[in-house]
């Protein structure tokens, strides 16, 4: 990969050794026609400024950075957060769904599938296809579908089809699975509107760029705030990454610190090894005969067996840090920050908190600034939370 970091990606969409296409035939034309069309629009500032209008007129962007003073005068450090939960459908996911659902239509295509493990994906694609006007059919594991219970009662009343699946782990891996298997059959009036930093090219580097937008935000958000100055520390919750990677991408060229906090159970930077799945050469958890292990995690958004391609790169460079977060921290970072600041986080955002919590004033010096991403909002895990912490 050339140029600078977090630009757009070397020859057949790869960061370093990382990313490419990894595909059945049957679907090579449809990437390369996937990444013509997102090429052209992306260059075209009318396509730019329907995006940026609905963000803003439909989503709520841009949204606030909020300064965190009670959990900041309890940690020592100065936390300030980049506040996604409170865009339209309660997180980061709306950006990007909404310049695929864009695209989607500029290509012709009156369907969206879609794959989703804590729903807020699968929510935002019902959204958009309800905006639009558009058909959408969105894969969930059984097991997510039973936890996230009002996130499927969202989808279905938006207008979308909610199809559980019932092999593998029953969560988001398996999800992903049934999702192309769509799109392989349907590909001609089909748009596959994947919700995360991965997949085969151009997806990772698409999604990223759709995101860059919370990113891009926070870096001028938090200069005003600072005098000027940027965060010590930018630090974001990593599932497959989009909320990290559009994050990172606003802060790359500074020198901030970026941190990405996987799930303890589901983490790729941490226990993962190079291989190939659902399209993408990434770091991934596999057993020793190259056998995807499943993953764990408190979070549905969060439990999945590998990361994005960039996310491996950035890694492997020394550019971002990939820590992880245990259950019981994230459980009890959900109930410190709604009592401290009256901001209930999503389990996956909690994760990014939670690493914060339990490095302030080792990791992260007393006195420095962390901004961190809070990629979602948390009505969606009160359930569950409730009968974890009984």
């Amino acid at each position: 990969m050339s140029g600078p970091v977090m630009g757009e990606p070397g020859p057949g969409g790869r960061f370093g050794e990382f990313g490419g296409r990894f595909v059945p035939e049957s679907l090579v034309p449809a990437c390369q026609e996937l990444e013509a069309a997102f090429s052209e629009a992306w260059a075209d500032p009318a396509f730019h400024g329907e995006f940026e209008e609905i963000l803003t007129d439909y989503g709520g962007r841009p949204t606030p950075v909020t300064e965190c003073r009670r959990l900041s005068e309890r940690l020592g450090v100065r936390v300030l957060l980049k506040r996604e939960d409170l865009a339209h459908t309660g997180s980061h996911k709306l950006n990007n769904v909404i310049g695929q659902a864009l695209l989607a239509r500029r290509m012709g295509k009156p369907r969206l599938v879609a794959e989703t493990g804590a729903g807020q994906h699968g929510v935002a694609s019902a959204t958009a296809a309800a905006l639009f006007g558009m058909e959408c059919t969105v894969y969930m594991g059984e097991v997510d579908v039973e936890r996230q219970a009002l996130n499927v009662f969202r989808m279905e009343l938006l207008g979308a089809e909610v199809v559980p699946v019932s092999s593998g782990s029953r969560t988001l891996k398996d999800a992903v699975n049934e999702a192309m298997r769509d799109w392989v059959a349907t590909v001609e009036r089909t748009h596959y509107c994947l919700g995360s930093v991965m997949g085969p090219h151009p997806y990772p580097w698409m999604v990223r760029e759709l995101q860059r937008i919370v990113g891009d935000e926070a870096r001028e958000q938090c200069r005003v705030r600072l005098g000027g100055a940027d965060p010590d520390w930018v630090v974001a919750c990593v599932g497959g990454g989009s909320n990290a990677a559009g994050t990172f991408a606003g802060f790359a060229d500074t020198d901030a610190a970026l941190v990405g906090v996987e799930a303890a159970g589901g983490s790729a930077v941490g226990k993962g090894v190079p291989g190939v799945l659902h399209g993408m050469k990434s770091l991934l958890l596999q057993d020793e005969w190259g056998q995807i292990l499943e993953a764990h995690s408190i979070s549905a958004g969060l439990d999945y067996p590998g990361i994005g391609p960039e996310h491996a790169h950035l890694a492997a460079i020394g550019r971002a840090r990939y820590v992880q977060a245990e259950d019981g921290e994230v459980l009890e970072v959900f109930k410190l920050l709604s009592e401290t600041e009256g901001i209930i986080p999503a389990f996956e955002s909690a994760h990014a908190l939670a690493w914060v919590v339990r490095e302030a004033g080792k990791a992260i010096p007393t006195g420095d600034t962390v901004l961190v991403t809070l990629s979602g909002r948390g009505d969606k895990d009160v359930a569950q939370a409730r009968e974890m912490l009984r």
